[in-house]
């Protein structure tokens, strides 16, 4: 607790000693279905359990959150009270990845405890009980059989408010915590926590009523089990899923990192390559999952230059002919390097000729025109462009306007006209608010022009790649800080 600021203390606290309030009743009524709370209090914690198994060789999947159909069945089956007691087991066995765990486990309680006694008096008080029919709620073999007589589909109103509820209560809580525990304002604390969380409550309700209605059904508890299953296996296959991608964007990070720790100059610049690459996707139609390669292509483009000696990623003085053909490898250092990793798909010929041109003067392969692969001359541009807009070690930035000028004049030469007209209409509709990960690279992200006037700065054709810094053999006529040096 000593990591959480007062206010966080406090506003935990109070969570606690309100679902405690809202459990109590149940602790000392004497006709609380023990059975059926013990029923389902262990099935959801096996629920919890059971979601956190990784498939062999996998570590545990996270961000699946907690499976809520059991604790809506409890809720449509059981009293208020008693409903909120279901949660509270599977609360404090859910996935927690951040510190501190305890505190984490004990709010989850609390804050499931009171959504679920919140939703268990929305859906009294829209006669949800009396809807889905009277009967032995008990396990099967009870003294009483279950009677079926569900009032469909009038009983789908009071199940639906009963999850709305749940979700608004789930909701103001978590905007509450990150307000007080993460300092943010108000404002802008539950942005997004709703409509984000909406639809699969719902669907987590329509489960869970399906869950209750069988399990007063002549079938009982094995036909409720039987309407669970194909959701929660497919929640679980979901969870491997985003486990999974998880790992694939923790392999990115560290690539990207790698290289920015290696390339003090152009730290950043991945990050900002992969976003005006994205941009010339979105505006060129790319369907979202091809648009998503773009990006990560344009993200790792550079990582080939972890095959690079860092004494000439960091010269500050111009590169001799020998020192520049050594540093035109990193394309190939690139794509040998990520030719293993199976999802990054058509993001690694991208790799391999984000530095060919279309005039065929580029490298490694001096490829031509429509030989150069789309993504390729995606990232071409947008490299082109961040590359322009930063300071560097050997140019000062440029203003974005007169970077998309300079890309005008060197399309169809150098570049790809179709990809530089999307880049300047991408920029003119939606403005260029690039991603800052670092002090030491400066970004011009309007119109001014830098210090000096932007006198001397280099220009895009003057050397065969567009990603060289000036050679000693050339110094009046530096190349552009382009794509990739």
């Amino acid at each position: 607790m000593r990591v959480l600021p007062p206010g966080a203390r406090a506003y935990i606290l109070c969570a606690v000693l309100a679902a405690i309030a809202c459990v109590a009743p149940a602790l000392t009524d004497s006709g609380t279905p023990w059975a059926t709370v013990a029923l389902l209090a262990v099935l959801y914690l096996g629920c919890e359990l059971v979601k956190n198994c990784p498939l062999p060789g996998s570590r545990v999947p996270e961000g699946i959150g907690s499976f809520f159909p059991v604790v809506l069945a409890a809720v449509f089956l059981l009293p208020p009270a008693a409903a909120a007691l279901v949660a509270l087991p599977g609360g404090l066995a859910g996935t927690v990845v951040q510190r501190p765990a305890r505190v984490r486990r004990v709010w989850h309680c609390a804050q499931q405890s009171m959504a679920a006694w919140v939703a268990g008096q929305t859906y009294r008080l829209l006669r949800g009980p009396e809807a889905l029919g009277s009967g032995g709620s008990g396990p099967p073999g009870a003294a009483d059989p279950p009677v079926w007589v569900a009032d469909f589909p009038y009983v789908m109103l009071p199940a639906a408010a009963a999850a709305v509820a749940f979700c608004l209560v789930l909701t103001a809580l978590d905007g509450g915590i990150l307000a007080v525990a993460e300092r943010r304002p108000a404002a802008t604390a539950w942005r997004g926590l709703l409509t984000r969380s909406l639809a699969p409550h719902c669907v987590h309700g329509l489960a869970g009523l399906m869950m209750a209605v069988m399990w007063r059904s002549p079938y009982g508890l094995p036909a409720a089990l039987l309407v669970l299953l194909p959701m929660y296996i497919s929640c679980w296959v979901f969870a491997q899923y985003h486990r999974e991608r998880a790992a694939h964007r923790a392999t990115i990070r560290a690539l990207v990192q790698a290289v920015d720790i290696k390339d003090r100059y152009t730290r950043g610049h991945s990050e900002r390559v992969g976003q005006a690459s994205a941009m010339i996707a979105r505006e060129l139609g790319m369907a979202e999952d091809r648009l998503e390669v773009v990006r990560i292509a344009g993200i790792l483009h550079d990582v080939g230059k972890l095959g690079v000696p860092t004494r000439l990623l960091r010269k500050d003085g111009p590169l001799t002919p020998d020192e520049r053909r050594i540093i035109e490898l990193h394309p190939e250092y690139g794509h040998e390097m990520v030719r293993g990793i199976g999802f990054l798909g058509e993001a690694r010929s991208a790799i391999l000729h984000h530095h060919e041109r279309v005039d065929g003067s580029g490298y490694p392969y001096g490829l031509t025109g429509d030989q150069i692969p789309v993504l390729a001359r995606v990232v071409a541009v947008a490299d082109a462009f961040d590359a322009m807009t930063s300071t560097r070690s050997y140019s000062r930035a440029r203003p974005v306007e007169v970077a998309l000028a300079e890309l005008a004049r060197c399309a169809g030469a150098q570049f790809d006209p179709a990809m530089v007209g999307a880049l300047t209409g991408a920029i003119g509709r939606h403005g260029w608010h690039p991603v800052v990960t670092s002090d030491d690279d400066l970004q011009v992200i309007s119109g001014a022009s830098p210090p000096g006037g932007g006198q001397g700065s280099p220009t895009l054709a003057a050397l065969p790649g567009q990603g060289a810094r000036p050679t000693a053999a050339t110094p009046a006529s530096p190349a552009p800080p382009g794509a990739g040096t």
